[in-house]
């Protein structure tokens, strides 16, 4: 099985490298989609079983975490960008819908995907729906607390006028935030609903995909727009505000199993 993943994560990293077609850097590329395959990983093996049921889930991860809501992010600091990032935004949209089928056929092709276990437990759609919120404002916290810890040592220098700019909007701009961290935490409900893990397991891989898909891994690649020091500042960034946004949604929507019982199978070893 180990080997089975390995090549899981160095095939579909892959085809992350259709980005380097136009700005280079094939093996950070590379480097990027293994990650991103490697964190998409449990979803392959301990996740839905049909490959649709995978695609889906991986499409939306990639589309609404790693494209939409990073690109709705550049857009609101950096608004001179506006057109070049509406550009990428349709090369994105096809790389991603690539991927995602490419990771879906590979986890079949390879056999990752585990037999069935006992069923993950859901709460009812009437806590659900507030709990999906309450991730979502959660994502606020994150970004109000880490977001002016990082800004205010490391990324001052690179946005002068970030805060004049959150300023502008008023509480408009928490509410963009609150949307963003709702719309990420819908976007990895069917992760959350369909992996086969324990709780708590659960809630740490739903954490690093957020992290590494939402944009963590392609920042390793050189970017014209930012320095060096700048992308990896945007990684803690991100890691700080991501990973507890993931580990949120699971714990708010995942019930304790029942005291005696396993609600859910733990990983088996391979």
């Amino acid at each position: 099985m180990n080997l089975r993943l390995a090549l899981y994560c160095l095939l579909g990293g892959l085809c992350f490298t259709i980005a380097a077609l136009g700005v280079g850097h094939f093996g950070l590329w590379w480097l990027a989609g293994i990650l991103v395959t490697a964190s998409l990983a449990p979803v392959a093996r301990f996740g839905a079983r049909h490959p649709l049921a995978q695609f889906g889930a991986i499409a939306l991860i990639t589309l609404v975490i790693g494209l939409v809501c990073t690109l709705s992010e550049a857009v609101l600091f950096v608004p001179e960008l506006k057109a070049q990032l509406l550009t990428s935004l349709t090369g994105g949209i096809v790389m991603y819908l690539i991927v995602s089928a490419v990771l879906a056929a590979l986890a079949r092709v390879l056999k990752l995907t585990e037999p069935a276990g006992q069923a993950v437990e859901h709460r009812p759609v009437a806590v659900a729906i507030p709990m999906v919120l309450l991730s979502g404002l959660s994502y606020v916290v994150y970004y109000l607390i880490f977001g002016l810890i990082i800004y205010e040592f490391i990324t001052k220098q690179y946005y002068p006028h970030a805060r004049e700019t959150a300023a502008a909007l008023g509480v408009w701009f928490w509410l963009y935030q609150w949307a963003r961290g709702t719309l990420m935490t819908l976007a990895v409900l069917p992760v959350i609903y369909t992996l086969r893990l324990r709780r708590w397991h659960a809630a740490l891989a739903a954490g690093a995909i957020i992290w590494i898909a939402g944009g963590g891994a392609a920042l390793l690649v050189p970017n014209a727009n930012m320095v060096t020091a700048q992308r990896f500042a945007h990684i803690l960034e991100v890691m700080t505000q991501n990973v507890p946004l993931g580990i949120t949604a699971v714990l708010l929507l995942r019930p304790k199993a029942a005291k005696g019982t396993t609600s859910t199978q733990s990983a088996p070893a391979a």
